[in-house]
């Protein structure tokens, strides 16, 4: 059986079952403590949590998930993958234990040929939590199994919570006995290989305090309502109902395999080393993939460096099967055939993917250019100590720092006669890993803190009139200090309000929050930030300015007109280049992220290649085109399949309710979903001025623009500066560019000339330098500190100059400069010196200490630095006294 065959039957099964099914959610997670969607509850956690009502009693999804905590492992254990998809069947206080069950046991063990998966039930076991006698009576009764297929086992194993304070409750798990090829016989606690688990159920039933019921504490209290989590692994029932041994074997792992050995000439299942490189390459650009799909691009931190690494062990992985190719195209390709039946969005996405996957490989090839490079010199100062091991630091370094692959420093170590620290390195990498999941335990318990929202959510959903007024009578529903509601606020307290209506624009969709303010009877409250919970509520933070204001009381919100005619500019401004973008670059220059306020916004792009002057003009004049022709800008409504129909654009990393609002700027020109604030004519924007074009991170470019009066003002700032520049040089300000070219060129030649004139008189001060020469034992010793500001560069020639100044006799050159409180030194030794046992290299080790320095070299030359100028004279006298 097919795996979007499996996928369907699932969502059938629990269709028919009254379940409603729930579209997956983004691999970018809305979870503040996550980076990405990482199991297939986290789309129904507010429901769970209790920060919000769920609108249906039972829900079913294929969700898509990634999990990278252990990436490194990827390739070497077969059941491991970084992507993959987790169905699910979920009750909201509706069915329980016996529910779960009997569903999950139909779709099981059921026929073929009624829709169902077709297991033997002789071949099913199942594990309960220690003491849930009721499960196991549930298992005897609604499948029949015996007693000795029924195992207990302890919280660890049988007891599910979020890893934070809220709902939890034990679970049954279910597995399959493979039979006695793949292992040892008595059930899921002798061998889990052998019986693997393909389906967790969990009763949610308790609330678990700080300290988790999985490891023998007690929940501390009991949900008002017990609900159903389930999860089935799709990639797990593939294995089993295709008959193969692993998940890289199934039918849309294994396609990407076969490139890979076409790729390589290599077969896969020659040798293990291969075999995982060939499940690496499989499973990482598959999830790299489709996190380009739902809007991440690479970069150096958060999503965009966890897909980073993923493209990157990819292609150093084919590069170790023999791949000299480029492979991004044709493994993505892949990916797009194997994967589009379940999402379609990636084949109508893929020009997009495909190219920054490809972009990525270009930086990725440019790194390990340029990270042999530094591991060259790397190689040589670990030899200049004597050193036979790459320290761990510097492992680490070319990791962390430079993008440079650990098992490619051992490679090349190897080749250079070297050993790596690598008990150092993996010590560091402990270290990084340590720190990130402390970062991301300090983040955890937000949700804890969002049910003091719960009560509000449910006496219903702010309405927002900001589309139509700047002013709006509500009522105070609820005001919020620290966490927890409270009755009144007072002059000078910080609190949040929640009101049933505002025309206070929460920030969404790139667009800042409005700035206004809330009167009531007797009061007055400052907003300094409005957000959305849960999507529905507008929750104000304000600083009250003026008397008491109390729950229940009827208020007054205003929008400051002035930030809103700024927003509204800027945020039509952003659909304006936007689509001004798209005509000069083509379709498929997408925005993948965007930020505007009053005056203000940026627009980010996929592109791969930085734009000419020529190009940000056209970009520019286009917009501003479009401001001339007074477009209409029209708002409409409409489901989102039906907004996709139109050619409405969404965005990357947004989410979107079933019916969804649509913006169009001169009808089909510019037509996006979006919920900000807009002009009525495009005209209204106002002049528009790009400021700059940047790259943000591999195949992303940023855009920013001035809109309004900001633009305005910034081009009159520059044609002032145009101005003054005109009258400085006495020239018509048309030919200040001409002018300021001309000044510049003369300039250089003078550099030029300098730069000659000073080599000259650096080098005159050579022979000086030799008449000083004093006899340190058998050699002749020139040890000087330079004038100040002497180059490192400059201090090397100068040093090679005495030096073949000294002919053929033992000779050593020791010169020190001071530039900026950093000094620089040079030393070098004859050939005679170097046959006479003195050497560069050595006698740099006695400067070290006292300029507190770094450096090293070889027997002829020797250089470095230090961070103590002071130290100076000792370490003149310190030559001296290695020569002595």
């Amino acid at each position: 059986m097919q795996t979007h065959e499996i996928r369907r039957r699932f969502l059938d099964h629990f269709e028919k079952a009254g379940h409603t099914v729930v579209p997956s959610a983004s691999l970018i997670s809305e979870d503040p403590t996550v980076l990405f969607t990482i199991a297939g509850m986290a789309p129904f956690k507010p429901y769970f949590l209790g920060q919000a009502t769920a609108p249906f009693d039972r829900a079913t999804s294929v969700q898509k998930c990634v999990r990278t905590l252990d990436i490194e492992n990827v390739g070497i254990t077969t059941r491991h993958n970084t992507f993959f998809q987790m169905a699910g069947n979920f009750s909201f206080g509706d069915y329980f234990k016996a529910g779960a069950i009997e569903h999950a046991w139909e779709l099981v063990t059921g026929s073929v040929e009624d829709g169902n998966y077709g297991f033997d039930p002789e071949r099913i076991w199942v594990t309960v939590y220690e003491d849930d006698d009721e499960a196991i009576d549930l298992w005897k009764q609604i499948a029949g199994l015996p007693e000795e297929r029924i195992q207990r086992r302890d919280g660890e194993d049988n007891y599910w919570d979020m890893g934070v304070p809220g709902p939890g409750g034990p679970c049954s798990e279910i597995y399959y006995d493979r039979g006695p090829e793949y292992g040892a016989e008595g059930g899921p606690v002798a061998d889990e290989n052998r019986y693997l688990e393909i389906w967790n159920l969990v009763f949610m039933q308790d609330v678990r305090g700080e300290l988790s019921p999985k490891y023998g504490n007690p929940p501390v209290g009991s949900l008002p309502k017990k609900n159903i989590d389930t999860g089935l692994g799709i990639e797990r029932v593939a294995l089993l109902l295709q008959g193969v041994d692993n998940v890289y074997e199934t039918d849309l792992l294994r396609p990407i395999i076969a490139e890979a050995e076409r790729l390589s000439g290599v077969v896969y299942g020659t040798d293990h080393a291969s075999d995982v490189r060939f499940r690496v390459i499989a499973d990482h650009i598959r999830s790299g993939t489709l996190l380009i799909g739902d809007g991440v691009t690479p970069g150096n931190e958060g999503r965009g460096y966890v897909l980073r690494r993923l493209l990157r062990r990819t292609i150093r992985s084919a590069r170790m099967l023999g791949v000299t190719e480029d492979v991004m195209p044709t493994l993505t390709a892949v990916v797009r055939d194997q994967m589009s039946e379940a999402y379609p969005e990636i084949r109508a996405d893929y020009s997009r993917i495909e190219r920054i996957a490809a972009a990525e490989e270009q930086a990725f090839l440019k790194t390990i250019t340029s990270g042999t490079k530094l591991f060259e010199n790397t190689a040589a100062q670990t030899r200049s100590v004597a050193g036979s091991a790459i320290s761990g630091d510097a492992a680490f370094a070319l990791h962390d720092t430079h993008g440079f692959p650990i098992d490619l420093t051992l490679e090349m170590a190897s080749e250079a006669g070297l050993s790596v620290d690598q008990a150092g390195f993996t010590a560091l990498m402990q270290e990084q890993k340590a720190r990130a999941r402390a970062d991301a335990k300090s983040r955890k318990g937000g949700f804890g803190d969002l049910s003091v929202y719960r009560e509000l959510l449910d006496a219903g959903a702010t309405e927002f009139t900001g589309y139509t007024e700047l002013k709006s009578e509500g009522v105070l529903r609820g005001i919020i200090s620290d966490g927890k509601r409270v009755p009144t606020a007072n002059v000078g307290d910080i609190v949040e309000l929640v009101l049933d209506r505002t025309p206070l624009y929460a920030e969404s969709g790139g667009q800042e929050s409005d700035a206004g303010t809330i009167f009531g009877p007797n009061a007055a409250a400052e907003v300094l930030d409005v957000q959305k919970v849960s999507k529905k509520l507008w929750v104000h933070q304000v600083r009250i300015t003026d008397g008491e204001l109390a729950e229940g009381q009827k208020v007054q919100a205003q929008v400051d007109p002035e930030w809103r005619v700024g927003a509204r500019q800027a945020h039509s401004g952003t659909h304006l280049v936007h689509a001004a973008l798209r005509q000069v670059l083509g379709p498929d220059a997408l925005q993948s992220g965007s930020y505007n306020k009053p005056g203000y916004l940026r627009l980010d792009f996929a592109w791969t290649q930085g734009l000419s002057a020529a190009t940000r003009s056209e970009i520019e004049e286009v917009a501003n085109l479009a401001v001339r022709g007074d477009l209409a800008v029209a708002v409409k409504y409409a489901t989102l399949p039906q907004a996709r129909e139109m050619g409405a654009l969404a965005l990357f990393g947004e989410t979107y309710d079933e019916t969804v609002r649509i913006v169009e700027i001169g009808g089909p020109w510019s037509i996006e979903l979006c919920g900000g604030t807009h002009v009525e004519h495009s005209s209204q924007v106002g002049p528009l001025s790009l400021i700059g074009e940047s790259s943000i991170g591999s195949g992303v470019r940023r855009l920013e623009a001035y809109v309004g009066m900001d633009a305005f003002r910034r081009l009159a700032t520059e044609r002032a500066l145009v101005a003054e520049l005109a009258g400085l040089l006495k020239v018509p300000t048309s030919d200040v560019p001409s002018r300021v070219e001309q000044l510049v060129e003369r300039l250089r030649v003078a550099e030029k000339e300098l730069e000659k004139y000073r080599g000259a008189a650096l080098l005159a001060s050579a022979g000086g330098l030799v008449d000083v020469a004093e006899q340190v034992g058998t050699v002749s010793l020139v040890a000087a500190q330079t004038p100040d500001g002497i180059s490192g560069g400059d201090l090397r020639t100068l040093a090679l100059d005495v030096k073949g100044r000294l002919g053929g006799k033992p000779g050593v050159v020791a010169l020190f400069s001071v530039t900026d409180g950093a000094v620089s030194f040079v030393i070098a030794a004859t050939q005679a010196a170097i046959d006479d046992g003195v050497k560069a290299g050595d006698v740099v080790k006695s400067v070290l200490p006292t300029i507190t320095g770094r450096g090293g070299g070889r027997p002829e030359l020797a250089q470095g630095g230090g961070t103590d100028p002071s130290g100076v004279p000792a370490a003149l006298a310190a030559v001296r006294g290695a020569l002595g």
